[in-house]
């Protein structure tokens, strides 16, 4: 856990210009290895999925996965790549537990893409991020440390390693460090990855989630002083799983190092880990350079030499981007550039979209995402799409509400119950008793209690003022537990009264 020192975040921008960067580790959907035939499923007992050639047996040879060739030119077309005519894998040696041949085989000086860009919008202010490269390689192995009470090495009894991970088809994203973005960095940094990850999702080529591991970014932050021709030492804080949390852990760094600066000190070039529970990063290991890998041809795998029309034809069956999909959206539903700026800001464009299928109108479904999902998600620390509530059971709800079953106040409650794993929302409005109550001899009773209780209002609203008459509809709304229709209340008031 970590006890930095930190500067408020509006004064490290007096002094420090930020610099961030990203790498972006996409574990591809293919049904095999990027190298062998071994399954990908994930969940499956551990060391179960292996064989001699994602182990590294000796006298095993590889042979690359077409699919996930496929899937990383597509995603390096997405991001405007040019894609290499020639490309060829590498040995990246180092030795850890997760690493069972003691190498990975990776792509260093000639990646399948370089030099593409994605522009990202935050506040109305369009950011392009430049893509350095997109390279393809093999994931690692998982270690497990057991005993201990962060889930790390230290403190920890044993550890285990599973290698059901290593070997999977893993696509490394890179950006050019992305300066001039100031106070916006760590926004700037979450829209990234956000608008990557739905790129990624249109591609259907991963199932990008993160919290399973599909989706991992590394956050590269640094400080120079405002002026300064030169950019400070990075920090890398590795596996940042949330996209709410890239954003804390750049806003962090920049706090903490600030504060190294200040005090006279040096950054250190290190990767740093991003704890969830308090948003803070802890020292991890000393960076290693290109060199510490010993990069150099593997030799037991041709060269790639993507043909341009097989490129060409993968272009052409590109699918509608992001940034085009959300554009023909906007007309759809007739909202201007600032309201959809808010869906993105708030991760939910796809979640309306998707509520909107389900049979809700637009402005229903942004109604209830952004106002009282959203509300529900910030209490919780949490991302709208990661609430125990689907787009369908929100139309649902919807729905309910529109047929005058329930109320807004109602649907809360509903909201509520389905949230808690009741059901749905039809199912928790019947066992929790939530439906509007009718004109019934209860409503009856609670109206004529409302008169008799508050004889003053009523005698006001005789005497003509009627805009009084609403302290007598919220009287009976109390009694009934918002479950009458307020519209039903006032005119059998009104009925009664003038």
């Amino acid at each position: 856990m970590s006890t930095d020192t930190l500067v408020d975040f509006d004064e490290v921008l007096t002094r420090y210009e930020p610099v961030v960067g990203l790498e972006t580790h996409v574990e591809l959907g293919t049904e095999s290895k990027m190298f062998c035939g071994c399954s990908t499923t994930f969940g499956a007992e551990p060391n179960t999925q292996t064989c001699p050639v994602c182990l590294g047996l000796p006298g095993s040879l590889p042979a690359a996965n077409a699919a996930a060739i496929e899937a990383t030119i597509r995603i390096g077309l997405a991001l405007g790549c040019r894609i290499a005519t020639w490309s060829r894998f590498a040995r990246k040696n180092y030795f850890y537990p997760d690493i069972p041949k003691g190498f990975q085989t990776s792509q260093y000086d000639e990646p399948l893409c370089t030099a593409g860009h994605l522009d990202v919008e935050v506040d109305g202010e369009t950011y392009r991020v430049e893509i350095e490269r997109v390279h393809l390689e093999e994931d690692t192995g998982k270690n497990l440390h057991v005993g201990g009470s962060t889930g790390r090495i230290h403190g920890a009894d044993h550890s285990l390693v599973d290698y059901n991970r290593a070997g999977i088809p893993l696509v490394e994203i890179v950006t050019r460090p992305i300066p001039g973005a100031a106070a916006k960095a760590p926004e700037v940094a979450r829209a990234y990855v956000t608008e990557l990850r739905e790129i990624l999702l249109a591609l259907g080529v991963s199932e990008v989630r993160m919290e399973q591991g599909n989706l991992r970014c590394d956050v590269n932050t640094s400080l120079a002083p405002v002026g300064s021709l030169d950019w400070g030492t990075r920090t890398e804080t590795k596996n940042v799983n949330s996209l709410r949390s890239v954003e804390r852990s750049v806003r962090f760094e920049m706090r903490r190092q600030a504060a190294v600066l200040d005090a006279g000190e040096r950054i250190v070039q290190e990767t740093r880990h991003f704890h969830e529970d308090t948003g803070s990063t802890s020292p991890g290991r000393s960076k290693e350079e290109a060199t510490d890998y010993r990069y150099f041809p593997e030799p037991d795998l041709v060269p790639l030499a993507p043909d341009e029309e097989w490129v060409e034809k993968l272009r052409a069956g590109l699918p509608e981007l992001p940034a085009a999909r959300r554009s023909r959206l906007r007309d759809e539903w007739g909202i201007s550039p600032t309201e959809m700026a808010w869906l993105v800001n708030a991760g939910a464009v796809e979640l309306v979209s998707d509520t909107v299928a389900a049979g809700a109108s637009p402005a229903d479904a942004r109604k209830w995402w952004l106002g009282e999902l959203a509300r529900r998600a910030n209490d919780a620390g949490t991302d709208l799409g990661e609430l125990a509530v689907t787009p369908a059971q929100v139309a649902e709800l919807i729905g309910l509400v529109s047929a005058g079953t329930i109320n807004d106040q109602l649907a809360r409650q509903a909201l509520d119950g389905v949230l808690a794993g009741e059901g749905g929302p039809a199912q928790v409005v019947a066992s929790r008793g939530l439906a509007v109550m009718g004109e019934s001899d209860e409503l009856v009773a609670a109206v004529d209690a409302a008169i008799e209780g508050n004889p003053d209002v009523a005698e006001k609203v005789r005497g003509g003022k009627v805009q009084a008459i609403g302290a007598l509809v919220g009287a009976v709304m109390k009694t009934t537990r918002g479950k009458a229709d307020a519209a039903t209340v006032k005119r059998m008031l009104e009925e009664r009264l003038t």
